[in-house]
């Protein structure tokens, strides 16, 4: 089925599953955003994937009694389908009065079904509470960009703010920046997030980059497109010999994404969660 976002439950008006139902899931093709950005679905020019945590995942064990787990999902960036975040909610609270023998079922049926929705193998792990603990805090580190002092007046994205040093020598550099804001396209509330950017290359621009980063405060996208878009962006205006962007997203509904993308030889981000999340 061909899913659009305006069929998904974002939005709208829903009763709430009382018990697991995998129809739940609504899944979206992110051929239709990649287009948009001139991103060829058949040639990626990055590899990565959506890191997401559920913070409210619960079922029943053989006696009724409800077991409290923290899930991750790794959802392959080569994935023909993203999964709406309402719809994986509801999906996930029809576990809550399901019982299952051993969590071994509840990741199957997680993996079997989250895999069928992303078009593409998805990996699933649990956190057991005997582990909550060892979940770290930790923000993202580089370069500082919120320190400096510009001034903005464009609230759509703006490539043309991205600006190279073709002229001097390259470097490796790393940069965050806890000032990006886009708004959901379906209901239009904002998402709050944090951005990482890793690259070799000529020097880019502190003052440019801050500014495309902000940029996207009025811009409505899905999390992952808007971290596609700022790769993109980057490689086609700077044209770093390496790229690395990674956002963490504040949770909602119980649930956060974490989107990265990057060029094939640069390693995937530490697990860590910002405060914020």
């Amino acid at each position: 089925m061909n899913h659009v976002p305006d069929d998904a439950p974002l939005g709208k008006a829903v009763t709430y599953p009382t018990g697991y139902d995998a129809s739940l899931l609504f899944p979206i093709a992110r051929a239709s955003a990649r287009a948009d950005i001139g991103i060829d679905a058949s040639a990626l020019p990055f590899i990565g994937g959506d890191l997401w945590n559920a913070y409210e995942m619960s079922w029943l064990n053989q006696r009724g009694l409800p077991r409290v787990v923290l899930l991750r999902v790794q959802v392959p960036g080569h994935s023909p389908n993203i999964i709406e975040s309402k719809s994986f909610k509801l999906y996930l609270n029809g576990f809550n009065q399901t019982c299952f023998a051993t969590s071994a079922d509840v990741i199957v049926r997680l993996t079997t079904d989250l895999s069928a929705a992303a078009g593409a193998a998805v990996s699933v792990h649990l956190i057991e509470a005997s582990a909550f603990a060892q979940e770290r805090i930790e923000e993202l580190d580089g370069t500082d960009l919120d320190v400096q002092e510009v001034a903005i007046d464009r609230y759509e994205p703006e490539p043309a703010y991205l600006q190279s040093a073709a002229g001097q020598p390259v470097v490796s550099e790393k940069m965050f920046s806890r000032l990006l804001k886009s708004n959901c396209p379906v209901t239009g509330q904002p998402d709050w997030a944090c951005v990482q950017i890793a690259y070799t290359g000529h020097p880019i621009d502190h003052v440019g980059l801050l500014k495309y980063i902000v940029s996207f405060r009025m811009h409505s996208g899905f999390h992952e497109h808007c971290v596609e878009r700022m790769f993109t962006d980057i490689m086609r205006r700077c044209r770093p010999q390496s790229l690395s962007v990674y956002a963490r997203y504040t949770r909602r509904g119980g649930m956060d994404i974490n989107p990265w993308r990057a060029t094939h030889d640069m390693p995937a981000p530490t697990y860590a969660r910002s405060a914020r999340q």
